[in-house]
């Protein structure tokens, strides 16, 4: 950051009264611009017996399988982003939204949530950030084209917890990303 969002006049990073961290403070109307994480909403859609995916078109990770989610926007629930990224990634209908993972990842500064819900329907497509988006049923997961660590993480709990019948929600730190076995 360069210049001040308010009044235009340059910025300096320092520690403001009260603080404990550097922030960019404006040299001219001394507000201080706080740069939080970002949350990354998405959807384990589920029918049957398999789980949607997506692969993506998009960088990062293009080509990669995922599931629906993105970044969500002010003025919505962590619910409703996460049902946004399922219609623009898969043109998929949900329902019955139920949270079930977080995953902390202060080195990037994002937080991801997903929710586990019921497909409505297979009227599915790939909308405009998906390559194609298809059903899977757990032997066929590609585990090794998957674009994130957090939706890999996300289908073992799932498929781990659909044999128990029993979803509780988990939150887990960078410990929980490690290499498949």
């Amino acid at each position: 950051m360069k210049f001040c969002c308010y009044c235009g006049s340059g910025v300096e990073q320092r520690i403001p009264a009260g603080d404990n961290r550097m922030r960019f403070v404006c040299t001219q109307c001394q507000v201080i611009h706080y740069q939080n994480p970002r949350i990354v909403a998405g959807c384990l859609p589920v029918w049957g017996e398999q789980v949607l995916l997506c692969r993506r078109a998009i960088e990062p990770r293009r080509g990669y399988w995922t599931l629906p989610a993105g970044f969500m926007e002010n003025g919505e629930t962590m619910a409703e982003a996460a049902l946004r990224e399922t219609d623009e990634e898969a043109c998929a209908r949900v329902r019955d939204l139920q949270l079930y993972t977080l995953f902390d990842l202060p080195h990037i500064s994002q937080l991801y949530v997903f929710f586990r819900a019921e497909l409505v329907d297979l009227n599915f497509c790939a909308g405009e950030e998906s390559l194609e988006v298809q059903l899977f049923h757990e032997r066929e997961i590609p585990w090794n084209e998957l674009a994130f660590p957090t939706v890999g993480r996300t289908l073992e709990c799932y498929f781990a917890d659909r044999r128990e019948q029993h979803y509780p929600i988990r939150n887990e730190g960078m410990a929980a990303f490690r290499p498949r076995q």
